[in-house]
C-alpha cells in the first residue's frame, strides 16, 4: 500500500513529536541528576511517563506510514492533547505566549494532516461506482 502525501506528512510531524518529547525527557533526567528538583521519586516517575508518551509518539508515526486507523485515532488524540496544553501555557498563572505558539503550531499542522490522511484512507476503502 503506497502512502498519501498527508499521511507522510502526518507521521513526520508524530515522529518529529515524539522526538521533541525524548528531548523533554533528556531535560527531565539532567534535572534530577543536577540535583534541581524537589521530589526524587516524583521526578522518577515524571521522566517515565514523559518517555512512554514519546514512545507512543514514533508508534503512532509508524502505524500513520503504515496505513493503520489507531496510528491516526491516536496522532489525533496527541494533537487535541497538545493543543490543551499550549491552552494552558497561555492562559496559567504565569502565561508564555511563545511555548503557548510553540506547541500549537506544530499541534495544528498535525492535526490538519491526520485529519486529511483519515479522510484520504476512507477514500480509499470507498467502492468505485463503475459508472
Amino acid at each position: 500500500m503506497t502512502t498519501s502525501p498527508a499521511e507522510r506528512v502526518a507521521a513526520l510531524i508524530l515522529a518529529l513529536e515524539g522526538l521533541a518529547v525524548f528531548a523533554l525527557a533528556g531535560w527531565e533526567m539532567v534535572a534530577l541528576v543536577t540535583g534541581d528538583t524537589d521530589d526524587a521519586v516524583s521526578s522518577v516517575a515524571l521522566i517515565v511517563l514523559t518517555v512512554i508518551g514519546a514512545l507512543a509518539l514514533i508508534g503512532f508515526a509508524i502505524a500513520v506510514v503504515r496505513g493503520q486507523s489507531w496510528g491516526r485515532s491516536g496522532g489525533i488524540v496527541a494533537q487535541l492533547l497538545l493543543l490543551a496544553v499550549a491552552l494552558g501555557a497561555i492562559t496559567g498563572p504565569t502565561p508564555s505566549p511563545p511555548t503557548a505558539l510553540v506547541t500549537a503550531l506544530p499541534a495544528a499542522g498535525g492535526l490538519i494532516a491526520l485529519f486529511s490522511a483519515s479522510r484520504r484512507a476512507g477514500a480509499r476503502r470507498q467502492p468505485r461506482d463503475p459508472q
